[in-house]
């Protein structure tokens, strides 16, 4: 196992990082604004900062989101019937990100992988409190 992922993974990486967190921020921002859940909008804070990497600079090398070939926005991307819709698939999209991040570390840093592992299994938790255990 090295420790060091490949470079022509780091696009890879860096989306799904952003997306990881991106997720995680609109949830957080919901609970914490039009709910004013001081508990659950500080354990979303506290594992949007969980979710990071030593290596931001070399996935900012590698960026390049002008020539994204899926960059368009797709319909289902603009429907969201409800609040509970958009933190649905905010979820979702960190919850993906999460196990896409936690797969590719296996092969390259076991401690990272372990990392999105947990974030991924408290996003599930998480969602279950907010959207189920709150009705």
């Amino acid at each position: 196992m090295t420790s060091q992922l490949p470079p022509e993974l780091y696009r890879v990486v860096d989306a799904n990082l952003n997306r990881l967190k991106e997720g995680i921020r609109v949830v957080e921002d919901i609970v914490r604004y039009k709910d004013n859940n001081k508990n659950i909008s500080s354990q979303l804070k506290q594992l949007r900062h969980k979710a990071k990497i030593k290596e931001t600079l070399e996935l900012l090398k590698e960026r390049d989101s002008v020539n994204d070939v899926l960059r368009t926005t797709i319909k289902s991307e603009l429907n969201r019937d409800d609040i509970s819709s958009i933190i649905l698939a905010n979820f979702k999209r960190a919850q993906e990100s999460a196990r896409v991040l936690e797969e590719l570390y296996k092969l390259h840093n076991i401690e990272y992988s372990e990392n999105f592992k947990q974030i991924r299994y408290e996003l599930y938790t998480l969602e279950k409190s907010i959207l189920i255990n709150n009705q």
